[in-house]
């Protein structure tokens, strides 16, 4: 798997690997790379099965395949102890990589996340699936926006809107693997397992997230024995895209504190 590997700004900055959602693609975080590149080497990467690495995906492709695959990438470049960064699908990579290499994995940002998919969020996903199924990837990336983005920061910004779809467009990642991704994410299920997480977690949300529930991060912030949750009141979804100004200072200085009580708390057990 080929993944995007920065400079370090400083001797022995942490690493922080980001993981996009659904759509997998690494570009995704380009409103927060600037800004967390002063404090982290950043890997960022296009997901198995999307952008640079496109290829066919197995039909019983899981979630712990999507972490097995970049944690294997991070060792084949001797990283061996890194922070995530994650967003809805990629959350829930953060989470099984904190499950299954619990070594490796300093602390966790999930930016709605959640423990089981929820009612409202199928139903959101059934709606996208018809509409790939039966009127093609044109008309699912037509439509991608209006689960992601608040509707006045889409009338505002329709010409970054309009590139953005022609983009995706042009690099969709195949109907067949984006159904197999859906359907790993679809299957997910931290109900039992999220008090095995042991290292610090920060969880995000959005208020107006059309597409998952601001309390599944609530109930998630619960079911995880160290976390800390930030609720920003609006920047739907892609809060992170949309609300960028205040997202990024707020990740930073949280992500400082966990990484910092992580520290103490190793100096401690030592």
């Amino acid at each position: 798997m080929q993944i995007e590997l920065a400079r370090a700004p400083f001797p022995g900055a942490p690493v922080l690997l980001l993981v996009a959602g659904l759509g997998g693609s690494g570009s995704y975080w380009l409103p927060q790379r600037a800004a967390l590149a002063e404090h982290y080497q950043l890997v960022v990467y296009d997901q198995r099965g999307t952008g640079a690495n496109q290829q066919p995906l197995p039909a019983d492709y899981s979630l712990a395949d999507m972490a097995q695959e970049i944690h294997s990438a991070m060792l084949h470049h001797g990283i061996e102890h890194y922070c995530v960064l994650g967003h809805a699908l990629g959350g829930l990579v953060a989470m099984q990589l904190a499950l299954d290499y619990p070594t490796a994995i300093d602390a966790l940002a999930v930016i709605n996340g959640w423990l089981q998919l929820n009612a409202h969020t199928r139903r959101c996903f059934a709606v996208r699936e018809t509409l790939l199924r039966d009127s093609g990837p044109a008309a699912y990336l037509q439509a991608q926006p209006l689960f992601l983005y608040p509707a006045d920061w889409m009338a505002a910004h329709q010409p970054q809107l309009e590139a953005e779809e022609a983009l995706h467009n042009a690099h969709f990642q195949g109907q067949e693997n984006l159904t197999r991704r859906l359907n790993a994410l679809k299957t997910a299920d931290f109900y039992t397992t999220a008090a095995n997480i042991r290292q610090p977690v920060l969880v995000i949300c959005s208020r107006d997230d059309l597409l998952v529930p601001w309390n599944c991060s609530q109930q998630l912030h619960h079911a995880l024995p160290h976390s800390v949750l930030e609720i920003l009141p609006w920047g739907g979804h892609a809060c992170n895209v949309t609300a960028a100004s205040e997202f990024n200072p707020m990740l930073i200085a949280a992500l400082a504190a966990l990484l910092t009580t992580e520290s103490a708390s190793h100096k401690e057990i030592v």
